[in-house]
């Protein structure tokens, strides 16, 4: 990776040229993020404003088309990298990448209405099958909340999928930036992201009780769950540094992420809780880290 990030930063017209190219492409769009987030992050946004609106066009383009995700991706990523540059502060970033994750609910109910509203009626329909006897102990109006809570909860999944994507794109881009500019930086910063408790418990609340109290915002859940998630990445990170750990670990980490999600990511949730409650790797964050 860092030929890769040498030849972006190199100069403009390279910097363009991976931005562009790798926009253009459907499915390395979160290069094209990763690669525009690591100039903003070093020149600043009216030095890199020419190479980032590179990335922009491209992304439009496929938005226009009906594909808005590269987009959304792409400007979530520059907006988290702005924030990262000013402050250096992860949990900040974590945090807005909350509101960013809300503006996304809003551009998706926007520009996917009519898909979305088609695959609730065939999940609907598909739901006596999906719950077998369960569905017919439910009354009329539980069956009625349920289908209601389809739509919110599907854009919510897919904006908690952007925000994730707009996370790792930017970890990519100060990856990148270490290994150039500061080497093991991102490394020791990554280590030491935690949630202090009152933050950690807040974002639990808010995924038990957002369905609860309103429709509307049911799809904060799922953003929240992505920021507890990030933190028990970083979790298992530190443990790792700390007690100096094979990689081996790591890779099956991964590779139980990608085939087993639905057991070991509530499981990174759990984790994240557990350390802000009781700080398993003995870390003292700074207080710009914690503020």
């Amino acid at each position: 990776m860092r030929p890769l990030a040498n030849f972006i930063m190199r100069g403009r017209m390279q910097a363009i040229l991976v931005v562009g190219i790798s926009a253009a492409i459907p499915v390395l769009f979160w290069l094209s993020a990763a690669a525009a987030g690591l100039v903003l992050m070093r020149k600043g946004f009216a030095q890199a404003a020419p190479v980032l609106i590179w990335a922009l066009i491209p992304a439009a383009v496929w938005a226009v088309y009906g594909d808005p995700i590269a987009l959304l991706v792409i400007c979530s990523t520059l907006a988290l990298a702005q924030v990262l540059r000013e402050t250096s502060a992860w949990l900040k970033v974590l945090i807005f990448s909350i509101l960013l994750g809300l503006g996304c609910v809003w551009g998706l109910q926007a520009t996917f209405a009519e898909p979305i509203a088609e695959l609730v009626t065939a999940i609907s329909a598909a739901l006596p099958q999906m719950l077998s006897g369960m569905y017919e102990e439910l009354s009329a109006e539980d069956i009625l909340k349920l289908e209601n809570l389809l739509a919110p909860v599907l854009i919510g999944l897919m904006a908690a999928t952007i925000q994730f994507m707009s996370l790792l794109s930017l970890m990519l881009a100060r990856y990148w930036q270490s290994i150039l500019y500061n080497p093991g930086g991102f490394g020791k910063e990554f280590h030491r992201i935690r949630l202090p408790r009152l933050v950690a418990v807040a974002l639990v609340a808010a995924m038990i009780l957002a369905p609860n109290i309103s429709i509307v915002i049911a799809g904060l859940t799922p953003l929240c769950a992505v920021v507890l998630g990030v933190a028990g990445l970083a979790l298992v990170h530190g443990l790792m540094a700390k007690h100096k750990l094979s990689s081996f670990w790591l890779i099956a980490l991964y590779l139980g992420l990608i085939f087993f999600v639905q057991l070991l990511f509530p499981l990174l949730v759990i984790m994240a809780l557990a350390d802000s409650l009781f700080d398993f790797r003995g870390l003292h964050v700074s207080k710009a880290d914690a503020d």
